[in-house]
């Protein structure tokens, strides 16, 4: 760990980095340097959004070098996209090191660290587990090929210097990679492992743990935070970039989920370390369970069926007498030991689900209980499995203990600020009101609530000046029958208006197909839809010509980064509320609604607000950009919560006006 020492401030050290890259200061990222810079020393939380092209990532990265290095401290750096995390580390603080090097006296360090998955386990390749690839697949040509896959990763295991997963291209399915790698309760531990000296988990963490700053992912981040292991290297301070994504992903990692096949495939690896009957019991009791769950509808339980009752016992006794059959850990041959830490994480995760779903239902009141429970069906047709699921209610309590508890936290991203505060998400972070006194009965907040702020720093863009807000207030509101022709129809005018040079979101992928399929024949200019290439081929293709529009769903609504000509018009065709059978969604707003709170504004509607802002924010990536987001759900204009989520989109100059929309694309196109 760097050793404390005396350093120019922040504002200094900001000026170095920006002339580094040839860029301008900009006054929302001096304001945003100077929050960092304040949460970092007062130890209270900020929350900062950062609109596009403000330079956010120097604006924390600059006082974050400047407390690791003059406090001789780790700074980690959470983000919820490998995009970022690239950025990160092979662009900003490559060329942030080299900047401020003559500044601090010696060169700023990071490292990147990943989950234990992510990287190769040279144990396991050469034979450190026995676990039958069969397991797990059945059709003797996907063997094959997973032979053929795990040859080729044994030839770059002799030349990679970091087993990184994301560096062996092309890449491999997970399948595959499953077959090489191992969980952080699989792994043996480097003092009892045979190549534990040339773990490239271990290396990775080594490295992390000397670095001024880590660079991670929000899952690792609350794996860390969670599970009570730490697999960070100590810190005083997290950052939280992309923090729009947070819960979401906290909550992924805090669900827990349970199949038959799950358990047969434990039963299987334990036949090899226990007597056969006790690990046909569990088999026994994963079938029974199988059987049960299949004769169970899908959807949230509200209480725990008999059926099940008595398959899940069954299953967490089975589980009991596996674990006691299969005893401590011992000293025995390293392969052997290798191939008994596998079956006893995977016999721990069968153990600890069943008893957790037995005890989600102990609370009477619904609203009170910590788990929400659900069946899901899974698998293309006549394939299909039923699993079973369980997930937090509520993820803002252990955030609240043990992250912003253990830590200063800074939050950013361009989407925070929703309905015009913070409150939203702080809520659902675990934080209070920003001004708790002022928005509670009890004028004497929380002694013992986080203390935080909020600040909006704005962009650089003349959203006014640059794009339009157009809401087709004039359609009917939309259905459950797909789109209908006066949806097609105002997508053909926009589109032949700008010229092509349109992005359109869809809220389903049936959507985003149905309109391609119908457009295909009515526009002159080509169109693409995802799912007919690599989502980077397709953006790829959209931005290098002017005249092509892309359609797709979920993953384009965030992953889209176009400056240019090659889009001027964002295409929305309907809120992105979630499906109002989400199991967790309607816990959740359930629970708000029985604590006397607005259920549907604090979880779905929240929810769509994120996602429309982030829709939204396609549009403007330059600073030369202009164009129209066109919002086809009318519902936008006329329903109750519409304010609120215009509220969260950028200040664009709003309309209703078809013929003054499509005038502006067609000048901005030259016509």
């Amino acid at each position: 760990m760097p050793t404390a020492t005396k350093l120019p401030g922040v504002a200094e050290l900001l000026e170095a980095a920006v002339t580094s890259v040839g860029g301008t200061r900009r006054e929302g990222q001096d304001a945003m340097a100077q929050a960092v810079r304040k949460a970092l020393v007062s130890g209270e939380h900020v929350a900062v959004q950062a609109g596009t092209g403000t330079g956010k990532s120097l604006a924390y990265l600059v006082p974050a070098i400047h407390h690791a290095v003059g406090k001789g401290a780790t700074v980690v750096v959470s983000t919820a996209t490998i995009a970022l995390q690239r950025q990160l580390v092979d662009r900003d603080l490559p060329r942030l090191a080299k900047a401020l090097k003559p500044l601090l006296g010696r060169a700023p360090t990071f490292a990147i660290l990943k989950g234990r998955r992510n990287y190769l386990c040279l144990n396991k390749l050469h034979g450190g587990d026995d676990t039958d690839p069969a397991d797990e697949l059945f059709d003797p040509f996907a063997i094959s090929a997973m032979g053929r896959a795990v040859k080729r990763i044994h030839e770059w295991a002799d030349t990679t210097e970091t087993g990184d997963r994301d560096e062996l291209v092309p890449g491999v399915q997970d399948s595959v990679w499953r077959q090489v790698s191992v969980t952080a309760r699989e792994c043996l531990g480097a003092a009892k492992c045979p190549v534990g000296e040339d773990c490239f988990a271990e290396k990775a963490r080594g490295v992390a743990g000397q670095a001024d700053i880590v660079v991670t992912n929000h899952a690792l981040l609350a794996i860390d935070a969670l599970e009570g292991r730490p697999v960070l290297p100590e810190h005083d301070v997290v950052v939280v970039d992309e923090a729009h994504e947070l819960v979401d992903r906290v909550t992924g990692v805090a669900t827990a989920e349970l199949t038959a096949g799950m358990i047969g495939a434990t039963a299987r690896r334990l036949g090899k370390l226990v007597d056969q009957a006790i690990a046909d019991r569990l088999a026994e009791a994963g079938e029974g369970l199988g059987f049960v769950l299949d004769d169970l509808p899908p959807g949230r339980w509200e209480s725990l069926p008999r059926a099940a009752a008595g398959a899940l016992s069954a299953v967490r006794d089975a589980a009991g007498s596996c674990k006691q059959a299969l005893g401590s850990d011992r000293r025995e041959d390293p392969e052997v030991a290798a191939g008994r830490k596998i079956a006893q994480a995977s016999l721990d995760e069968v153990a600890d689900t069943a008893v957790r779903l037995l005890g989600a239902f102990d609370e009477a009141d619904p609203a009170k209980r910590h788990d929400v429970v659900w069946l899901a069906e899974q698998g293309p047709d006549g394939a299909r499995h039923k699993s079973l699921h369980a997930a937090p209610l509520w993820v803002g309590g252990l955030l609240r203990e043990r992250l912003f508890g253990r830590s200063t936290v800074v939050l950013t991203s361009a989407t925070l600020a929703l309905g015009g505060n913070f409150d939203a998400l702080a809520r659902q972070w675990g934080l209070p009101p920003e001004k708790a006194a002022e928005k509670t009965d009890d004028p004497v907040p929380d002694p013992d609530a986080p203390r935080w702020s909020g600040l909006d720093v704005g962009s650089p863009f003349a959203h006014a000046k640059s794009g339009i807000l157009y809401v087709a207030k004039r359609l009917p509101p939309p259905g459950r029958d797909g789109l209908p022709p006066s949806y097609l129809d105002e997508i053909v005018g926009l589109v032949e208006a700008a010229g092509g040079r349109t992005l359109g979101l869809f809220s389903s992928m049936r959507a985003a197909k149905q309109a391609t399929e119908a457009l295909r024949g009515r526009l002159d200019t080509p169109l693409l839809c995802q799912g007919e290439d690599s989502t980077m081929q397709l953006v790829e293709k959209f931005a290098a010509d002017e005249a092509t529009s892309l359609f797709g769903t979920l993953s384009l609504w965030q992953g889209v980064d176009v400056p240019g000509p090659s889009l001027s018009c964002v295409i929305i065709d309907r809120i992105p509320f979630p499906r109002p059978d989400d199991p967790l969604v309607a816990a959740r707003q359930r629970a708000t609604d029985a604590r006397g709170g607005n259920g549907f504004l604090s979880v779905s509607a929240t929810h769509a607000a994120l996602l429309l802002a982030q829709g939204a924010g396609r549009l403007l990536r330059g600073m030369d950009d202009r164009g129209v987001v066109a919002i086809l759900d009318s519902r936008l204009a006329t329903a109750r919560y519409g304010g609120f989520l215009r509220a969260s989109l950028p200040p664009f100059w709003a309309t209703d006006d078809r013929e003054k929309v499509h005038a502006a694309l067609r000048r901005l196109r030259g016509a």
